[in-house]
C-alpha cells in the first residue's frame, strides 16, 4: 500500500480526534466527568473489542502463538515505561501538568502511528478500524491537553495550536511501522502482536480506571459494552 497514503491518512485521522477532543475543552465550558468518564469508557470498549477479535487473531495466523505472547509483553513493557516516564506525579501548576501531559501524548501517538501503519499493510479494512478506533481514543486525550491551559487562562488559539502539536508524532510512527512491517509477514505480525500489547495496556492501565474515577459506574460499564459491540460490528461490516 502506498506509503504516502498511509501516513496522510494515519495523521489526519488521529488529528481529527485530537482536535475534536480540544474543541470540546475550548468551546464546551465545564464538560461533565461523567461525559469524559463515559467516553473514555466507549473508547477501551471498542478498543478491546478490536484488539481481542481481529488484531490478536490476524498476529496469531502470521506469527504464531509463541511469537504473539512474546511480542504482546514487549508492548505492554514499552507502554509501561512510557507512562512511567510521563508520569505527572502531583503537580498543581496548569501550564506544567499541561506540558507535562502533552509530552506524554507525543510519546503514546507515537506508537499509535505504529499501530495504524502495521494495521494498513495488513489490510485496508484493518487499517481503517484501527485509525476509528484511535481517533475516538485521542478525543479525551485532546481535552486533556486543554483543560489544563484553559484553566492557565491561555488562548483558544494556543490551546488548539498545542493540542495539534501533541498529534503530530502519528505521522512518524506510521512511517515506522510501515517500514517494520514491510520487513516480512512474520516481522508484521510481531508488530501487530506489540501493537495489541500496547492497546491493551491503556484499555486497562488509562482508559478504564480514569473512567471510574470520573464518572457513574453504571454510565461507565454501559459505554464500555457499547463500545465493545460496536468494535464486533466494525468487524463483520468492514
Amino acid at each position: 500500500m502506498n506509503l504516502i497514503f498511509i501516513i496522510i491518512v494515519s495523521s489526519v485521522i488521529s488529528l481529527i480526534g485530537t482536535m475534536i477532543g480540544a474543541s470540546i475543552g475550548v468551546f464546551v465550558k465545564n464538560p461533565s466527568q461523567k461525559f469524559i468518564g463515559g467516553s473514555m469508557g466507549f473508547a477501551g470498549g471498542l478498543m478491546l473489542s478490536v484488539v481481542a477479535f481481529d488484531l490478536i487473531p490476524e498476529a496469531m495466523e502470521k506469527t504464531g502463538f509463541c511469537n504473539v505472547i512474546f511480542f504482546y509483553i514487549i508492548g505492554i513493557v514499552i507502554i509501561y515505561a512510557i507512562d512511567r516516564v510521563t508520569d505527572n506525579g502531583a503537580s498543581n501548576s496548569y501550564v506544567k501538568v499541561a506540558f507535562i501531559t502533552s509530552l506524554g501524548l507525543m510519546l503514546h501517538n507515537f506508537p499509535e502511528g505504529v499501530i495504524m501503519g502495521c494495521g494498513f499493510l495488513a489490510g485496508k479494512s484493518l487499517g481503517f478500524k484501527m485509525s476509528l478506533i484511535i481517533a475516538i481514543h485521542d478525543i479525551p486525550e485532546g481535552l486533556a491537553v486543554t483543560t489544563p491551559l484553559m484553566a492557565a487562562h491561555k488562548s483558544p488559539a494556543k490551546v488548539l495550536l498545542y493540542a495539534f502539536i501533541t498529534a503530530l508524532p502519528t505521522a512518524f510512527g506510521a512511517i515506522l511501522g510501515v517500514g517494520l512491517g514491510n520487513i516480512s509477514d512474520k516481522f508484521l505480525g510481531m508488530c501487530l502482536s506489540i501493537a495489541s500489547g500496547i492497546m491493551m495496556y491503556v484499555v486497562f492501565g488509562e482508559l478504564i480506571p480514569e473512567s471510574n474515577n470520573l464518572g457513574s459506574n453504571v454510565i461507565n460499564t454501559v459505554s464500555l459494552l457499547v463500545g465493545v459491540t460496536l468494535g464486533l460490528i466494525m468487524m463483520n461490516v468492514m
